[in-house]
């Protein structure tokens, strides 16, 4: 206790006395400063839901029609406390439209404890013991340094842990311990994945369309009301990643097109995840006004900052504070400060609130006293730099347990818990057929617009296909062209499979965008799949029939419609095989350049094993004649298409006798004799396309979504977990 005095008084003794809350004066730049004494108070109950008139309110927005613009509190009293010095009330225009008021959810959680499986079995504590709650119509913050806890305090009641985390405590929705059913909130990561080649408003239709049951004409509306809300009115029919000259939308909007897309199943409770992440000061600014007038139409906001100016810290209704996973304050923005000066260390009076907490509770400045403890600023020293952040942390800590805030924050979680509210109720979903309607038909408007990744790919064909035929042209028929023409049909197979791994990035793209709406349950893994694969069936068909008629005619192979149409079948399902493994293999790497570079090392060993630099049955035992040449995909497109050539064709020899085209090709080639053969080719590679997408399913199903939260989960546990030793 000497310790933690002696290191309160030293910091008390380096800030100004004019930063002492008894001897400012009253201004009304500076919005955290009340009547002397009003500080002192403890939290008020005067926004605390009363479940019967929640009932009404939820009766009359199921009469009325939901709608995400609507209230079902008034504006939390600390709301209009903490505008009267910073911000104004936005001007509403005559004319304009008032929301409608629907009914939020309270949430509640208490001694919430979640632990993450490290080297020793769930040993790291992240969040330890944290209790708080979040009321309708309001706007709750977690805030703390990196390493705190606050990505993970948010997943655990929005109940989105990892499987590797286990979770202790309790965790309240209208005073009830459920799970929040499918559409009831909305929960926007740090990090999401939006449709480039989409306008905003196109992108949000069809977020609609996956989300919600009914008619299409029906959610137009819906739409409308999340661009309202979100006020992207002026971009609405904007592309959200520019196109050609055209920039597409700033990082601000795009994170607002991220929550609009939340928005539009009319969520009551709304989990945001860092909404500031890499926003200047002007765009953190719009969208924390835009989220505090969300908030005041009656949904639930619960969000997580690192660090806010002035003007956005005026927005808070409620601070829950981390560091180290332990909660050092939960409560109105302003007693936070006046936490801070009953524990020695008031806020300066020009220094942001948020500033000095980060200041205070930010182990890393430990690292900066070591480097400054021997330099001297202009006064003599580093007075603002020389406090030890654990003592202020333990003071700080100590002094809320003990506080009346605390207890406060008590006897609110015992009042929103002793008597259950309504249960939240799903509104269900849209059905598996529509959802792969929707998905297909968005992925060809997609592929439409996306020149970089599709239409220059075509022209790219067009051109590999131009520079093989040239260079094979002119051949003829006779028995002396054969190993040419076998050489240009395997050069065509092998150069065309090579350039479709062009498509890898694009392929990325829409992994990620299912991961991003398969965790919101917008849509499955069957649905991705199946939407994939009938999207990219126009486009690869439309690549097949054009490269193959390039190449067909300039090589100058034989002239029936027939063997014409088996070319172009057999092109079109090596593309389509060709696109599975692209798809296994990005599914598992989740990075574009070890995609491409895993791509590079199977095609070439493939391309070795096809039978082409040494006949197929001369190839050694181990590993390239089995189970090499089985697996390469090139081995069957190749033989299949030289069989459509050459079988039950003949070569002169001489004057009398002629040589079969079987037999032509034995020194060149393996084929088989039988006349069908070539169907068996192509229905292997038939098998083999289906298999691979099977292949992904299971890995989608069972590895990606999983991996991909997985990831982000590891970040915010990077983020949130400490150093041990």
């Amino acid at each position: 206790m000497e310790e933690i005095q002696s290191q309160s008084d030293n910091y008390r003794s380096s800030s100004s006395s004019a930063s002492s809350p008894a001897s400012r004066v009253p201004s009304s730049n500076f919005f955290y400063l009340r009547k002397p004494g009003s500080l002192r108070q403890p939290i008020s109950f005067e926004d605390s839901p009363e479940w019967d008139d929640t009932t009404d309110i939820d009766v009359r927005a199921d009469e009325g029609g939901d709608s995400i613009n609507a209230a079902t509190t008034p504006a939390s009293p600390s709301l209009s406390k903490l505008n009267s010095g910073s911000l104004p009330s936005p001007h509403i225009p005559d004319g304009a439209v008032i929301p409608r008021k629907i009914a939020g959810a309270s949430v509640a959680w208490k001694d919430l404890t979640v632990t993450i499986k490290g080297k020793r079995k769930y040993s790291d504590k992240v969040i330890k013991s944290s209790t708080g709650y979040a009321l309708p119509g309001t706007l709750t913050v977690i805030m703390g340094p990196a390493k705190s806890g606050k990505s993970t305090l948010l997943r655990a009641i929005a109940g989105r842990l990892h499987p590797s985390a286990r979770m202790y405590g309790e965790v309240f929705v209208n005073g009830a311990k459920s799970q929040m059913p499918y559409g009831s909130y909305g929960y926007v990561d740090r990090e999401t994945t939006l449709i480039g080649s989409l306008t905003v408003r196109e992108f949000l239709y069809y977020s609609a369309l996956l989300q919600l049951p009914g008619f299409f004409c029906q959610k137009k509306s819906v739409v409308e009301d999340a661009i309202h809300a979100m006020s992207l009115g002026d971009h609405a029919n904007k592309l959200i990643g520019g196109h050609c000259y055209m920039k597409g939308l700033p990082s601000g909007e795009r994170r607002l097109v991220s929550i609009a897309r939340e928005l539009v199943m009319r969520p009551r409770i709304l989990f945001l995840d860092e909404p500031l992440y890499h926003l200047d000061s002007v765009s953190a600014l719009l969208m924390m006004v835009t989220l505090r007038r969300l908030a005041s139409t009656g949904c639930t906001l619960i969000i997580t900052i690192y660090q806010s100016s002035t003007e956005v810290f005026g927005l808070f209704d409620r601070i829950c504070l981390l560091s180290n996973g332990n909660t050092l304050f939960f409560g109105e923005t302003l007693a936070c400060l006046q936490h801070f000066s009953n524990a020695g260390f008031p806020c300066p009076i020009m220094q942001s609130p948020s500033d000095h907490f980060l200041r205070a509770i930010n182990t890393d400045f430990d690292r900066i006293i070591a480097m400054c403890k021997n330099w001297q600023d202009d006064n003599g020293d580093f007075s603002s730099v020389n406090m030890d952040t654990a003592v202020a942390i333990r003071t700080l800590e100590a002094t809320y347990k003990s506080s009346a805030d605390a207890a406060s924050v008590e006897t609110m979680i015992l009042k929103l818990t002793e008597k259950e509210g309504p249960a939240l109720k799903s509104k269900g979903k849209a059905s598996n057929a529509t959802r792969v309607a929707v998905l297909t038909w968005r992925s060809l408007l997609v592929v439409s617009r996306e020149w970089k990744y599709y239409w220059l790919h075509l022209v790219l064909y067009m051109l590999l296909t131009l520079c093989i035929g040239t260079v094979f042209s002119g051949l003829g028929h006779s028995l002396y062209s054969v190993s040419a023409r076998v050489a240009a049909i395997f050069a065509f197979v092998s150069f065309c499979s090579l350039l479709s791994i062009a498509r890898v990035p694009a392929l990325m793209k829409e992994i990620k965008v299912y991961a991003c709406e398969e965790s919101n349950q917008h849509s499955s893994t069957f649905v991705f799949l199946l939407a994939q694969l009938l999207s990219s069936i126009p486009f690869l068909f439309l690549i097949s029939i054009t490269s193959s008629l390039v190449f067909y005619f300039l090589v100058g192979l034989e002239d029936q419609f027939s063997l014409l149409m088996y070319f172009v079948l057999n092109f079109f399902m090596t593309l389509l095989l060709n696109e599975g493994i692209m798809l296994v293999v990005a599914t598992l790497w989740q990075d574009v350049f070890w995609s491409v570079l895993t791509l590079l090392c199977i095609h070439v060993v493939m391309m070795l094993s096809a039978g082409y630099f040494r006949i197929r049955s001369t190839l050694p035992g181990p590993v390239w004649m089995y189970p090499m040449s089985y697996i390469a995909f090139h081995t069957y497109s190749i033989q299949g298409l030289l069989e459509n050539e050459y079988l039950g064709t003949s070569f002169p020899v001489g004057q009398v006798r002629s040589i079969s085209g079987f037999l032509a090709l034995q020194n060149v080639y393996n084929i088989s004799p039988d006349s069908g053969s070539k169907w068996k080719n192509l229905l292997v590679l038939f098998l083999m396309a289906i298999g691979y997408r099977i292949f992904v399913f299971i890995l989608l199903f069972l590895f990606v979504g999983k991996k991909i939260s997985l990831l982000k989960s590891f970040k915010c546990n990077n983020r949130d977990t400490t150093d041990t030793s």
